[in-house]
């Protein structure tokens, strides 16, 4: 059973920094982040290629935010530093098979449950 599962979330202020983490219980082609604020459409953010190590980046967290990925671990980790309120959301992990076009919530195979991640002073 494909299991995703995020951490990492939290309150932090603004300028600070967060790492969340996805554990995926196999391996997938693509692994990334979403986010969703309230009442907007979910977003991608990041995605990175297990298996080459290419990233992508959503223009809005370029220069901000760098993914990772521990192959031993099936992890993926998202850096996210010098953070903006409007970065407040909830992250979703997804997965995605090699013949993806773009980093849409469309395109996903599997997603994780979720993790808030709030900044405000």
């Amino acid at each position: 059973q494909v299991q995703l599962v995020e951490s990492g979330g939290g309150l932090v202020q603004p300028g600070g920094s967060l790492r969340l983490s996805c554990a995926a219980s196999g391996y997938y082609y693509y692994i990334g982040w979403f986010r969703q604020a309230p009442g907007k459409e979910r977003e991608g953010v990041s995605s990175i290629n297990m298996r080459a190590g290419s990233t992508w980046y959503a223009e809005s967290v370029k220069g901000r935010f760098t993914i990772s990925r521990d192959n031993a671990k099936n992890t993926v980790y998202l850096q996210m530093n010098s953070l903006k309120p409007e970065d407040t959301a909830v992250y979703y992990c997804a997965t995605a098979g090699a013949g993806i076009v773009a980093w849409e919530p469309d395109g996903m195979d599997y997603w994780g449950k979720g993790t808030l991640v709030t900044v405000s002073s």
